[in-house]
């Protein structure tokens, strides 16, 4: 007889679990909190479900069948089981084998990633560190699917979704190094002149779309004529011609040198970008998930706290 899990009350196993286990009706309602009578109903339930006596009386005690000693160890083992996977054992971060998953810009990736990543190895030595792009919330799907743990951006909104300030980014024009405009203090009109490589990470939601929106505010029309998906594409396209891009000033700062370009001297539209800690309300109170913000939020501060 085939007999299907969600068909049966699971405290009933639970209750003949503490039979079992008591070798009586009365120290097993003892046990649990409730009537004899309760115990007994139990039972007379679960003979009806699996077809069999499973207990029998034997003086002021009772007996198992065959097919009860046969349920007792699989029933004790996933009852300790779930006892383990409720219990809220403190977490220990060196025996953390967890694969953690951090969404964040490529920007983020060459400047910060360096410093968590040391974090990562020295306070979770066992564990392993996914960084994916941006783009990778729309493709794996958003903080709620489980894809991702963590994601370092802009801030969003939805349903469950926690945000927590992190740092204002200070933006700025980057041009090649020979660029024919280095060195010049940019007017108004000379910046409306120049034509950029714009930034486009996810479609709808784009670094390119605030950088534009600086720009318009302080009214310079920007021409881009070119959208990559990473400031590092951007970078290579504009290290090798006159086209400009805006880049986050830590990442213009710490390889824009190596990389091939440096900051132009412009009035404006240098503004900041506000980014934040982005996460999932599924992964809220776990410790091992508010261990690993705690080392993020750390390793892009570059501090210990």
């Amino acid at each position: 007889m085939s007999i299907q899990l969600a068909s049966i009350d699971l405290n009933l196993l639970l209750v003949l679990h503490t039979v079992l286990t008591e070798r009586s009706v009365v120290r097993a309602s003892e046990r649990l909190h409730v009537t004899a009578s309760a115990i007994s109903n139990g039972l007379a339930r679960l003979r009806t479900l699996l077809g069999d006596p499973l207990v029998t009386r034997k003086g002021r005690g009772i007996v198992p069948t065959p097919r009860a000693l046969a349920l007792a160890p699989a029933l004790a083992r996933s009852l300790r089981e779930m006892e383990l996977a409720l219990d809220a054992l403190p977490f220990d971060p060196p025996s953390c084998a967890r694969t953690f998953t951090l969404a964040v810009a490529d920007a983020g990736q060459l400047t910060w990633g360096p410093r968590i990543a040391a974090r990562m190895a020295s306070e979770l030595p066992n564990a392993r560190l996914r960084v994916v792009g941006i783009d990778s919330l729309v493709s794996l799907g958003d903080l709620s699917s489980g894809e991702v743990d963590l994601h370092i951006g802009l801030a969003g909104r939805g349903p469950g979704l926690h945000v927590e300030p992190l740092l204002e980014e200070r933006t700025v024009l980057v041009a090649r190094r020979a660029h024919p405009l280095r060195g010049r203090r940019l007017s108004a009109r000379a910046l409306g002149e120049l034509q950029h490589v714009g930034v486009e990470m996810v479609p709808g939601k784009s670094f390119r779309d605030v950088v534009g929106a600086a720009y318009a505010r302080a009214g310079v029309r920007r021409d881009v004529v070119m959208t990559v998906p990473t400031f590092t594409a951007a970078i290579a396209v504009v290290a090798e011609c006159d086209l400009v891009t805006t880049l986050p000033a830590s990442l213009a700062e710490g390889a824009g040198t190596r990389l091939g370009v440096r900051e132009l001297d412009a009035p404006f539209p240098s503004h900041t970008v506000k980014l934040a800690l982005c996460w999932h309300e599924r992964t809220h109170v776990d410790p091992a998930a508010r261990f690993f913000r705690t080392l993020v939020r750390q390793g892009v501060l570059g501090r210990g706290s």
